[in-house]
């Protein structure tokens, strides 16, 4: 699949603990790519297993996610889309996964992180059921393990401290999908 541009699929992938940022952020590059009139799809990959219980066959619910990503994305398309925004915690970690579901020629790799204080801050202000002490837990796992695993090509960006929309507007410049348009 080749886009307009002659470079194929582009993927953007986010990742990083829960309470780093990743949907915030990834709304916010939405945002300010739409701004600049770039085109683009925005897919949260949390959304693409959420089932219970798990299908047999896929404790990891890896297939799941890579099935439905693949739906989504020969939708998108096959309307033209070439670029693709993807934030999930493992994003980093699955580039092959979404390489096969989207057919992606360039993975451009962001790993956010955050203190754990400031994760924390961020779970307890959106987690108002009774899961706030699990999610802080597997944030805390899951961030030892992003920190360990995630590949050389992973550009990581902090965001204790700085604004969505600084952060948002870092990660653009990665891409250089806005090259020669302004940003808000």
């Amino acid at each position: 699949m080749t886009a307009a541009n002659g470079t194929g699929t582009e993927a953007l992938l986010i990742g990083g603990r829960s309470g780093v940022g990743k949907s915030s952020v990834g709304w916010e590059i939405a945002a300010l790519l739409k701004a600049a009139d770039v085109a683009h799809t925005y897919v949260e990959g949390d959304t693409l297993d959420q089932t219970w219980p798990k299908p047999a066959g896929d404790p990891t619910l890896a297939t799941l996610t890579e099935e439905n990503l693949h739906a989504l994305w020969r939708n998108f398309a096959a309307r033209g889309q070439h670029r693709l925004i993807y934030t999930n915690t493992a994003a980093v970690l699955d580039a092959a996964l979404v390489r096969r579901a989207t057919g992606a020629v360039r993975c451009i790799g962001v790993l956010l992180t955050a203190s754990d204080d400031t994760t924390h801050g961020r779970l307890a202000a959106r987690e108002i059921g009774s899961e706030l002490d699990l999610h802080t837990h597997r944030s805390a796992q899951m961030a030892v393990r992003l920190d360990r695993d995630a590949p050389s090509w992973v550009h990581r960006i902090g965001t204790d401290g700085r604004t969505v929309t600084e952060i948002a507007a870092e990660i653009i410049g990665l891409t250089a999908w806005a090259a020669g348009t302004s940003l808000r």
